[in-house]
């Protein structure tokens, strides 16, 4: 998928606040917009490169830029949230990712009760499949976890995904790690273990749940491998 450009190289300072960065371009401070509102912390270490995307319409932003990536260990790391939607759509529909090859989509933000869900795929048999895609920076040691800060807005919709699961409606949950190092996925119980345990019990009930990692440079997102997943709760020493 191609990542819209041109893009403009600075130094991160700080984050005021989470939409809002500061960045040192050229010599000049600079307020920019940031598009994860994660915790991020990890990432986004006084000194490290970031890069900048201008906006397109000054009239209805109150920034001239976003915050749209930083170089973490030599690696670029999207911190656009709503990229992997943009990818998952456009990857469906050329057949990318191998576990969706039989589907199509039939609509994107689909409201489904008090919910509303990323996708609305069809098979060729057609069986509904609702799909919600996840957002993943957090990687450890080669480990990828969601999420980086409580997400109650998460845990309802996976909920809600394990209730339509046990009417008979298929659904499963696409974690896309925005990032090519990971080599495997897990809740990040520490963080959230109220997420974690639902996204837990409702593999159990039969939400699907994968991970993928993708390949980020500067001009485009592309699919790397799906990695393994582990829900299982930690033990206890």
């Amino acid at each position: 998928m191609t990542i819209k450009g041109p893009l403009i190289s600075g130094t991160f300072i700080e984050r005021p606040n989470r939409f809002i960065t500061l960045v040192n371009i050229n010599g000049k401070i600079v307020r920019s917009h940031l598009p994860d509102p994660g915790r991020l912390k990890e990432l986004l270490i006084p000194g490290v490169e970031v890069l900048l995307r201008p906006a397109s319409n000054l009239l209805k932003r109150k920034t001239k830029y976003s915050t749209v990536m930083v170089r973490y260990e030599g690696k670029l790391i999207s911190l656009v949230s709503t990229l992997p939607n943009q990818f998952v759509m456009e990857s469906i529909t050329n057949n990318i990712l191998p576990m969706f090859n039989n589907y199509k989509i039939i609509r994107p933000e689909i409201p489904y009760g008090n919910h509303r869900f990323d996708f609305l795929l069809n098979d060729y048999e057609d069986s509904t499949f609702y799909l919600e895609v996840k957002s993943v920076t957090y990687v450890k040691n080669g480990l990828a976890q969601f999420p980086d800060a409580i997400t109650s807005r998460g845990t309802r919709h996976v909920g809600a995904l394990a209730k339509l699961t046990q009417s008979g409606i298929k659904t499963g949950i696409l974690f896309v790690c925005q990032r090519d190092d990971p080599i495997s996925f897990a809740p990040m119980w520490d963080r959230d273990p109220t997420f974690s345990n639902a996204l837990f019990e409702a593999s159990k009930i039969g939400v699907n749940i994968w991970c993928i990692s993708t390949k980020v440079t500067e001009t485009e997102m592309t699919f790397k491998e799906e990695i393994p997943v582990n829900l299982e709760p930690p033990t206890s020493d």
